[in-house]
């Protein structure tokens, strides 16, 4: 049999492709990795396509034994990793063999780590993707997070590359991030002094974090729109409640609010505050729409031009 046994699924391990996208027109949210990076590296060192199957293991605690042999590579928050109870490193691929266990400590620096194995794990697509949204009931097992007993399928793998991410492409996963945002459409109802307290001000991750969206804690700020009518809501959109504390709205968002938003959160930097804890802090940085296409086109340069290492 090839697979995977969950021995202990850990606190918050999903399923996650690279998302699931044309759907909103029935409901139904993207889902997907919520540090895209990182997940594109873990399937990168397997050779897989960068839409394999992957799971993506918050803040740690995931346990399986393999039942077969094959390949898997580990990216992300750094998070303690044994394998057969020897201490292995992450962003490299590992060989592994049936009967191997492979335990998870608890993130020392982020909050999320993703694990690839060779050809990607076997789950039949739910929508189009197998991107698990418990909140939808869809994608990876039963929708669901992993449970005791569940079985990860992969294809057995008895030859591949053993690679590495050079050092210099590895993150480091600070406790304060600056963000960049774009200024949305109904920016003129927060007017000038609401949008200078909001730039000018630090705010603290809270408590309410999930993969819908990303509460922040700090100076309150108001929009003179006293109710709308609800409207889609793309990936990175920072709503405004009544209370006045932003929410920037992640990968698990509803398809439909109505909220004001002040703007939306760059892709890459939802990846990297994707990867704070509870408590950390957050600050914004307005930038142009013609800046934040030069980041993205840059980064996707970048991480295109990087060579893996050969560590066999």
């Amino acid at each position: 049999m090839s697979d995977f046994k969950v021995i202990q699924p850990g606190l918050l391990t999903l399923i996650q492709d690279a998302g699931r996208y044309g759907q909103h027109r029935i409901g139904l949210t993207n889902g997907g990795p919520l540090d895209a990076l990182a997940f594109n590296w873990a399937n990168r060192l397997c050779e897989n396509p960068l839409n394999c199957s992957t799971l993506e293991i918050s803040i740690g605690g995931l346990v399986l034994v393999a039942q077969t042999d094959t390949y898997i590579a580990v990216t992300g928050a750094c998070m303690p990793m044994k394998i057969n109870g020897r201490d292995c490193s992450f962003w490299q691929t590992h060989k592994i063999v049936q009967g191997d266990k492979i335990e998870f400590g608890f993130a020392t620096a982020g909050a999320r780590a993703y694990l690839a194995v060779k050809g990607g794990f076997n789950v039949a697509p739910s929508f189009t993707s197998t991107s698990t949204v418990v909140r939808e009931s869809i994608g990876g097992i039963n929708g669901n997070k992993l449970a005791v007993g569940d079985l990860l399928a992969c294809n057995r793998a008895v030859q591949a590359s053993l690679l590495a991410v050079p050092d210099t492409e590895i993150p480091n996963y600070p406790t304060e991030l600056s963000i960049k945002v774009i200024l949305g459409y109904q920016q003129k109802s927060f007017d000038s002094v609401q949008q200078r307290l909001f730039f000018s001000s630090d705010y603290q991750l809270s408590d309410k974090v999930d993969r819908m969206g990303f509460r922040l804690q700090g100076q309150q700020i108001k929009s003179s729109l006293s109710g709308m009518l609800s409207e889609g809501i793309c990936h990175g959109a920072i709503q405004v409640p009544a209370d006045g504390q932003p929410i920037v709205l992640m990968n698990d968002r509803q398809t439909i609010g109505g909220y004001p938003k002040i703007g939306s959160v760059i892709a890459l930097d939802t990846a990297r505050l994707s990867q704070l804890m509870p408590g950390n802090k957050v600050a914004f940085e307005q930038i142009s729409m013609e800046r934040a296409h030069n980041i993205n086109h840059l980064a996707r340069q970048r991480y295109q031009n990087v060579a893996l290492v050969n560590i066999a």
